[in-house]
């Protein structure tokens, strides 16, 4: 992990779960947080799986320059930095290895802006843990699509072939977990967090 050592800007880093890679990952930025004095910008994009991983729940807090996201999408390892090169883990087990070395500034560039638009999809991860898996669920991104849509209670309910009482229970719970005050703001706050996709 010289690379990461090298860094004067930005690492962003994708974790996928993979402990192995986590602890590289975590021992070479704890090196360069050491050395920088914390003035490297590092953003994690992380699996759910990513956040049982030590980098993430003891290391990663540590400094104020680190940022963690979580997304839901499966996630290539890799880490790009300064957008000049980049690790990727070319998913193949062989005697060579398996992480590649990009030291194109166009491709570690390209790679970076494809991070970007994943970093821009995810949670930061307080909100993650925080909205916990209800709304993340199948039932919860329903409701919430229905809230969006503007559907009054009798009609969700109906479409959604649960009871009147049972859909507005459900409401009310998510409207609590997404601290709305109205059934609007409740499906503005989803896409805002982006529990649901922008209308476009």
């Amino acid at each position: 992990m010289q690379l990461i050592k090298g860094a004067r800007r930005r690492v962003s880093v994708t974790l996928s779960g993979n402990e192995e890679q986590a602890e590289a990952v975590s021992k070479a930025l704890l090196q360069l947080s050491k050395a920088s004095k914390d003035t490297v910008a590092v953003r994690f994009l992380c699996t759910p799986k990513a956040l049982e991983t030590r980098l993430i729940r003891s290391v990663a807090p540590r400094s104020p320059a680190w940022e963690v996201r979580v997304i839901e999408d499966h996630l290539v390892e890799a880490v790009v930095v300064d957008g000049r090169a980049a690790l990727v883990h070319n998913g193949l087990r062989s005697a060579e290895g398996h992480i590649v070395t990009l030291e194109d500034p166009a491709a570690a560039r390209t790679l970076e802006l494809l991070l970007a638009g994943a970093w821009r999809r995810a949670l930061l991860i307080e909100d993650y843990l925080r909205l916990g898996s209800r709304l993340r669920s199948d039932l919860g991104r329903r409701i919430l699509e229905r809230l969006c849509a503007g559907c009054t209670d009798a009609v969700a309910a109906r479409e959604m072939k649960v009871s009147l009482r049972t859909y507005r229970r459900h409401v009310a719970e998510i409207m609590r977990d997404l601290g709305a005050s109205s059934r609007f703001q409740a499906g503005a706050r989803a896409v805002e967090l982006r529990l649901l996709p922008e209308a476009g």
